[in-house]
């Protein structure tokens, strides 16, 4: 039996997809989150065989939560269900460890392929995005090496910079993360001076581009 966790912040699309995987033979859905944090917690405790992410969710966005499930989890196969076609969102969705891109006008059987293929340890992309595009893409991946901006970040740094971008104030982050508002405004400072960006403003637009929060 292939366990399943899905995590998407709107219900009736997690109760859709539930319904349908559960009547797939061979398939069950195991957990369920309406969060990126909460799809990190319960990977790590449920370890599913696949976890099916929406990009766009709040707290933390389903790019973040793919890189930590991956490491919490190696074993678990990461498939992201999204909207979204950018090459932006494929490449830093691969970059965190995902298995699978499927866009949600995709058919049930379309996700059922991309579930069985990730399983064999395969890549699986949706048809329309080009696949010589998306062919040179997962060989950069695989192969290069080099460093980008966002990789200066640690983990902790990324999610007070999601926080951040979608306008929450240091009280609620600190709320949120279980810190001081005086840690998360050095987090912010060190952000700032990684990425070489001064203002609010710039931190916005910057997640915008980086994938790390999206504009629906």
């Amino acid at each position: 039996m292939t366990t399943i966790l899905l995590a998407d912040d709107h219900v009736i699309l997690r109760e859709g997809l539930r319904a349908q995987l559960n009547g797939v033979e061979g398939m069950q859905v195991v957990g369920e989150a309406g969060d990126g944090r909460q799809a990190v917690k319960l990977a790590e405790k449920i370890k599913p065989d696949v976890v099916v992410l929406d990009i766009s969710m709040p707290l933390l966005n389903g790019i973040e939560a793919a890189r930590q499930i991956r490491k919490a989890v190696p074993k678990t196969r990461i498939i992201m269900l999204s909207m979204h076609a950018d090459r932006q969102y494929i490449t830093e969705a691969l970059k965190a460890g995902s298995s699978g891109y499927i866009l949600k006008k995709e058919s049930l059987k379309e996700l059922v392929g991309a579930i069985n293929s990730v399983l064999k340890e395969k890549i699986y992309l949706s048809p329309d995005v080009e696949d010589t595009v998306l062919s040179n893409y997962v060989m950069q991946l695989q192969s290069a090496d080099s460093a980008t901006s966002s990789s200066l970040l640690s983990n902790r740094e990324r999610e007070v910079l999601q926080l951040i971008a979608e306008g929450r104030t240091s009280k609620n982050i600190a709320r949120a993360l279980y810190v001081s508002p005086t840690t998360v405004d050095t987090h912010r400072k060190n952000i700032m001076k990684k990425l070489g960006i001064h203002t609010t403003a710039g931190l916005v637009k910057y997640a915008i581009q980086h994938g790390i929060i999206s504009i629906e």
